[in-house]
């Protein structure tokens, strides 16, 4: 008696030949939204390609890979889900804004179209050809890696495609640069023509103690103590960019869009600005509807909050800032905006960061200093501070520098240390 043929259960996979002639197969791979069975199917001229194809599926369903049901979202919308809902809750404003630049320039512009089931390497290696036939640094480059990098990782993690291209390439390699410093004499120039200079201080206190610049921008008085000298580090300023709050950003921007120069153009003395390019959304600080912009305060970088301790002579010098921005005050009467900053504009609010910034430039052609940035104090302090025997781990501490070594981060610094590390940068700077 012939054997009964009986129907394989509900969720088991199956294979058989077609009135097409192929063999079909199909497989579950997990349940959709609306409860019911995510089926894939597969179809191939032979049972053993099919049986393959079949494997494959249940080989990834098992290990977690299978795709979720629907269709593959494209690069640009997937960059776009993974900026706006993912990515800017876990990375800083500017970071953000910065990752969304490069999207739009460059990942969006010459991978935006394809699928992410369908992107493969090679469509990378032509991105960053690209990029390289643009003259970009190559730290640009390896940048942009790293954000599309992360963004495939967070889409194969939810199940929007199985693999992440990015890491089926060697990334681009970007050269170490050498970061530039002040010598001890070039310091001590600079520290002369802060001298009797509107908020000269601020450039004594980011050479002498190594702060980032929206770290001493960011600097309060209630965080200062000028009788132990101790200063708490722990916040930043920081100025947002501006984000549109209206309907349709293109439209509301194009009155400030920039176009192409002409050939010859006889506007602009130096280098014409860069055209907006298609579709162009920014320009938000002119939206009425803008939000999200201006000056905050954040956790600084790094380590975090910390404590420091001032050298002598600088603490000197900030009761001479706390005396004539007392006088300041004053003078503007109900004009002044009490932000209770160390170092701020005549009204009392935030130094904006490009004013600092040029404020750096003029104060080093006055100390007849080469140019350096202002981020290059920080290392002029650090060097520095190595010139004097410091150790490592307190020049560390003192920088609110992050270190992942797991031998670094069993070790403290003492509060001592650090006040001898004080004393010896006021020796290198202030003594005869």
């Amino acid at each position: 008696m012939a054997e009964r043929r009986t129907r394989k259960p509900n969720g088991r996979s199956s294979i058989y030949l077609g009135a097409d002639g192929l063999w079909h197969g199909w497989v579950t791979v997990g349940v959709k939204q609306d409860g019911s069975l995510d089926r894939r199917h597969v179809k191939r001229k032979t049972e053993k390609s099919a049986t393959q194809a079949v494997q494959k599926l249940e080989k990834d369903r098992d290990a977690g890979k299978s795709r979720k049901a629907g269709r593959s979202p494209t690069v640009q919308d997937w960059m776009t889900v993974y900026l706006d809902t993912i990515a800017v809750q876990k990375v800083a404003p500017r970071t953000y804004d910065d990752y969304w630049s490069k999207t739009r320039n460059w990942i969006i512009p010459l991978l935006g179209q394809h699928r992410l089931d369908r992107l493969e390497a090679e469509h990378l290696d032509a991105m960053y050809g690209s990029m390289f036939r643009a003259k970009l640094a190559p730290s640009h480059v390896l940048k942009v890696h790293r954000i599309l990098s992360r963004a495939l990782k967070i889409a194969v993690r939810r199940g929007k495609v199985s693999r992440n291209v990015a890491e089926l390439i060697d990334p681009p390699t970007a050269d170490r640069v050498e970061q530039q410093h002040l010598s001890r004499g070039e310091s001590r120039k600079v520290l002369a023509a802060c001298a009797g200079r509107r908020n000269g201080a601020r450039w004594s206190v980011g050479l002498a103690c190594g702060l980032r610049q929206g770290e001493v921008l960011g600097l309060r008085w209630q965080y200062v103590d000028l009788e132990t000298g101790d200063v708490r580090i722990w916040w930043q300023a920081q100025r947002n960019t501006w984000r549109h709050g209206c309907t349709d950003a293109h439209a509301c921007g194009s009155a400030f869009h920039k176009k192409p120069c002409k050939r010859k153009c006889d506007l602009h003395k130096s280098t014409c600005p860069r055209p907006c390019p298609p579709g162009c959304v920014s320009h938000a600080r002119h939206c009425p509807d803008r939000h999200g912009g201006g000056v905050v305060f954040r956790k600084p970088k790094g380590t975090g909050r910390r404590t420091i301790t001032l050298p002598g002579p600088l603490i000197a010098l900030l009761r001479q800032q706390r005396i004539r921005q007392e006088t300041e005050r004053q003078a503007a009467g109900s004009t002044w905006q009490d932000w209770d900053l160390v170092f701020a504009q005549p009204n009392g609010r935030p130094i904006d960061h490009r004013k600092d910034w040029q404020e750096w430039g003029q104060l080093l052609r006055t100390a007849k200093v080469r140019y350096v940035r202002p981020h290059d104090a920080r290392h002029t302090a650090g060097t520095l501070l190595a010139e004097q025997g410091v150790h490592v781990r307190t020049i560390q501490a003192i920088l609110g520098h992050s270190d992942v070594r797991t031998t670094e981060g069993y070790t403290h610094v003492s509060s001592q240390m650090t006040r001898d590390a004080a004393e010896l940068m006021g020796s290198a700077l202030w003594s005869e």
